[in-house]
Formats: structure tokens, sequence, C-alpha cells
């Protein structure tokens, strides 16, 4: 890759450099007056040395030559603070705006997006791109202006105050370190993205391990299991030997080279001392400035390295914030809350990618207070008609309004606000009961919490547990059942008194009696609020003012429970199936 490419990084983050230009002037500052500074110590020890070799030094330039390294070391230390809250300072502050922005960007992504990438891949560009880019803002700056900064002054002062042939002499090695930290560090670069790799899969399959260790005991695949993870620990061993044995190889040749510029400056050195041509104190300090080169021509090496790793991270976290999500709000979109009478009428819709028509013709008028069930065979469409609801993909032959306007003219917050969602498997915090209820409002009281989980027939299992809405529902729930996830879930929901509760075959997991006292429970305390129940289980759909029966995207059957029965359809058959086996034990639990 050319110098060029490899700077773009610069150019890219140009913006935020902009914006915090006086942060890094002042680093800079910092930087240059660092490097100015650490040329006087070498010069003051060099002519410390020269007056004991001429006998002429006295205790009073002894003291003043301690006072003067003591005032330019606390000079240095002022510099040194100054560069690091000021670069160090800004790269941090490039990271938080950035990993705002990343996540903002998630947050207001549609579901297809989500479809096309995996968390884990998000996850990795919201923690190691980031940190990459930051390290092009922090240690990148660094890298670039004290190569510069402190090597142009160390190399001013040789040549000016020591001897400029023997100064080219000296340095003839030093960029073979660049050279090597180019070289070796890539190839280190490139190994410890693969160890790190290794060491994710590692973890991964433990993660996997425990967490699924219940199916691996009943399926008796323990054996198999523990041999699968000694062959991901073997490889991931052999994989960090090698990464080890070039982290080791690095330091020796780098010392090497160094030897080299050593060994010249006092061959050299030595030399121009017996002749006359520089002083003992000279070649002092001229080794003490050999040894600050060390530093600048290193820093080129590693430049490299983070220049390569910045831009490609860079370029990726790009990528994801250019996607644009299909759910547009518009400029002038209704900012009341969505409320009143809801009318469904979609020609036609198709995923995005996808020919197939997943509806067709599906159309329903269902009036504020009333609830609507929707039942068909796994893939019938029932989903689709919820996802649409809940504004999902906007992208859709037809319409469907709330209270009288497209549900695409009102703000986001206006009407998906409005909505109580619970899928079938809803996703638990690992906090208590009670934060999980209150998630959309942690001010929200003790009372309230109740009164949500009391209608979600929740409660009397909650006052049996040793410490009540404090237990702690473990990572994603893992310490509550099925049937208690789907009731803390619908408490969740209810907490926020939504004008549209969408209950996406919400009620698999609670037995028939539970689910009944559920239903009743909602019937009674949502007078005037909209309701829309979609279900395998029929018995969850018997009460409701209209039912749709859809099959491959259609409306096949329509009517109340009894008007559905007297069609002797589809549903009447299920119904039965599903009676008898209640009847004969074969029903949830």
């Amino acid at each position: 890759m050319k110098v060029g490419e490899l700077l773009s990084i610069f150019r890219k983050l140009s913006w935020y450099f902009k914006d915090e230009w006086r942060v890094y002037m002042r680093g800079l500052f910092g930087l240059f007056m660092t490097a100015i500074l650490g040329i006087v110590p070498p010069r003051l020890i060099g002519e410390l040395v020269d007056m004991m070799s001429k006998r002429t030094l006295t205790a009073v330039k002894l003291a003043w030559a301690l006072v003067i390294m003591v005032v330019v070391a606390l000079l240095a230390y002022g510099a040194r603070y100054i560069w690091r809250t000021a670069i160090w300072g800004g790269a941090a502050k490039l990271e938080k705006t950035l990993r705002a922005r990343l996540y903002e960007h998630f947050m207001q992504m549609d579901t297809a997006f989500y479809q096309r990438y995996r968390t884990g891949d998000l996850m990795a560009h919201a923690t190691n791109d980031l940190t990459a880019i930051q390290r092009v803002a922090g240690g990148g700056i660094l890298q670039f202006a004290d190569s510069i900064i402190t090597g142009g002054t160390t190399l001013i002062a040789m040549f000016v105050l020591v001897n400029w042939r023997l100064t080219i002499l000296a340095v003839l090695p030093l960029p073979l370190i660049a050279v090597v930290a180019r070289y070796v560090g890539t190839k280190i670069h490139v190994a410890f993205g693969e160890s790190q790799a290794a060491f994710s899969r590692l973890n991964n399959k433990a993660q996997e391990s425990i967490e699924g260790i219940k199916v691996i005991k009943t399926l008796g695949q323990e054996r198999q299991d523990e041999a699968d993870f000694e062959q991901q620990v073997t490889e991931t061993i052999k994989i960090n030997r090698y990464t080890n044995f070039l982290d080791a190889l690095f330091d020796p040749l780098i010392t090497l080279i160094i030897g080299l510029s050593y060994v010249a400056t006092i061959v050299l050195g030595g030399r121009y001392v017996t002749t006359g041509v520089i002083t003992l104190g000279q070649l002092v300090t001229f080794i003490a400035y050999v040894g600050m080169l060390v530093w600048p021509m290193f820093a080129i090496g590693l430049l490299f390295n983070t220049m390569e790793r910045g831009n490609a991270s860079y370029d990726r976290v790009n990528f994801l914030l250019q996607e644009k999500s299909s759910i547009i709000e518009r400029q002038d979109a209704l900012a009341t809350p969505a409320q009143g009478p809801i009318n469904f009428d979609v020609t036609s819709f198709s995923y995005p990618g996808d020919q197939t028509a997943r509806l067709q013709n599906v159309s329903f008028e269902l009036k504020a207070g009333q609830t609507l069930g929707i039942v068909g065979r796994v893939g019938a469409g029932k989903s689709s008609i919820i996802k649409l609801l809940l504004r999902q993909f906007d992208d859709y032959d037809g319409q469907i309004t709330m209270g009288e306007h497209d549900i695409r003219d009102y703000q986001l917050d206006a009407y998906v606000g409005r909505i109580g969602y619970v899928p079938q498997d809803s996703f638990l915090f690992s906090t208590s009961i009670k934060d999980n209820i209150a998630f959309s409002n942690p001010e929200m009281t003790q009372a309230a919490v109740t009164a949500a989980a009391h209608t979600a027939a929740f409660d009397s299992e909650v006052a049996k547990m040793p410490e009540g809405y404090a237990t702690e529902v473990g990572e994603e729930g893992v310490s509550l059942s099925g049937g208690q996830k789907q009731r803390l879930a619908i408490a969740r929901a209810l907490v926020i008194d939504p004008e549209l509760l969408i209950l996406d075959d919400a009620l698999s997991a609670v037995d028939a009696k539970t689910e009944a006292q559920i239903l009743e429970r909602l019937g009674s305390n949502r007078a005037g609020k909209t309701t829309i129940i979609a279900a395998h289980r029929l018995s969850s759909v018997v009460n409701a003012d209209q039912i749709l029966v859809v099959d491959h995207g259609v409306v096949t059957e329509r009517g109340t429970h009894a008007q559905l029965m007297a069609q002797q359809g589809w549903y009447k058959r299920m119904y039965d199936q599903q009676q008898l086996a209640d009847a004969i034990g074969g029903g949830n639990n």
C-alpha cells in the first residue's frame, strides 16, 4: 500500500480534526517542547564530562548544572502532561463520538438491516474497529508527529552540536528499525488477529457448552463435546505459540540494529576524540542523542500498522453508517399520538429481496376497543401482518391507517410508542423482575408494576419467590419458565397503557386456565383499547370480535368464533382437534 493511501485515514478523519484543531495544536506544542527540552540534558552532561576531563568542574558549576536539569525535568513533565492530555483526550473523544453515532445508527435501523448483519459482526465493528480508529487519533498522531519533531530536533542537535560526519554514520542503521517494525510488525498484527479469533472461538465454544449443558447431558454427548473442546484448545495454543515466536523476534532485531549504530558511534567517535575532532563530552552527548533517535525510527514502523488497521476499520464503520433504513420518518410527520380505529388494506407485500408475495389482498377494519384474532398454520402470514402494523416494513402496496391517518404519516415515536408488542420469545434483561416490567419507565411505582403483573396473571407467582419483585431473572430470563417469561413480557407491554396491544403467540407457554385468566383481565382492564392476538391455539381468540384465518398470505376465513364454527372450514377442524387433545390431556401445561 502506498504512503498516500495509508495516510488517507487522516483525510477521512479531517472532519474531526477540524473541530478539535485547538486540542491537537496544544498536543503538538507539547510534543515540540518535550523534544526541545530533551536536547538539554545530554548536552549538559557532555559539558560536565568535559569539565571533569579538564579538571575545571567546581561545586558551584555542578550545583548550577543540577538546578538546570531539575528545572528542565519539571518543564518536560509539564510538556508531557500537555501533549498526553491533549492527544489521548482527543482520541478518547473521537471514540466516544463515533460510538454514540454508531449506537444511534443501530437504534434507527430497520429489521432488514439486522437480517443482513449478524450480531457478532456489529459488536466487532462497535468495539475492535472503533478502538483501531481511536488509535489513529491517538497513537497515530503521536507516531507521525513525534517521528518528525523528536527525530528532526535530535538530528539537528547532532549535526550542529557534535559532528555531521559522525551523525550520518550513526543514523545509517536506524532506518532499518522502521523496516523491521513494518515487516515483522505486520506479521505480528496478523498473528495477533488470528490469536484473538482463536480465543473468541474457544470462548464461544465454552459459553455454548455451558448454556447447553442440559442438552449435552440429556443426549449423552459429554465425551464428544470434551473432545471438540480439547481440539479447539490445542489449535488455540498452536496459534499462540506462533504469535509469541514472532513477538520474541521483534526486540532482539531492534536491539541488534541499535547495537550496530552504537558500534559505529563508538568506533568513529572514539577516533574523533583521539584526534581532537570532538571532545569526550561531545561523544557522550552524541551517544545519548543516538538513544533518543530510536523511538522516532520505531514510531515510523508502528505508524504503518496503525494506519493500515485504522483505514480498514474506518471504512467498515463508515460503510455501516452509510446504510439507510427503509423506514423513513417524513419531515412533516404527525407528532400527535396515534389512536383510533385501524384499517388494514394491503394488496400485496413481499420481503426485500424476495419476489414471493407474502400477503395478498389482506384487509380488515378494527374499531377502537375491539379485539382481532389472527390464526393459521406456521408460515401462513400472521407475523407478516404484525410486522407491517409495527412499521418494520413500509414498502407494500396498499394502506394501513390508524385514526384516519396512514401509519407512515406519523412520527415513529408517535405511532410505535403507542403499541405494546409481545412476541412468543421475548427478550428479558439480566436484572430484577421489577426492572424488567418497568423497563419503559425506571421511575415507575411499585403499585403500577404490581397492577401490570396482576393483569398478566403473574403477581401470584412473584409473591411466592423469596425476593419477590427484586428476584433476578438471570441472563435472558434463564431462571424463569417459558410461561413466566411470557407473562412478564405481557406485564412489561401493559405498563405503557398501549393504544394497541399485539400478542404474537404470546400465550403459547401458559396453560389453558392461566390463558383464560389473562384474557379475562385484559378484557376488563383495556376497555376502549384495541388488541390483536395472533395464535396457534384457537382458545386464545374465541372471544375476539373478529377472527381472520390466514393461509399462504391470503385471508381464507373471516368472522366471529360462532360464525367460523358454522362455516365447517379449517377453523372448525382445528378447533375440534385442539379441544379433543385438551380433553385427553395433550394440552399445554
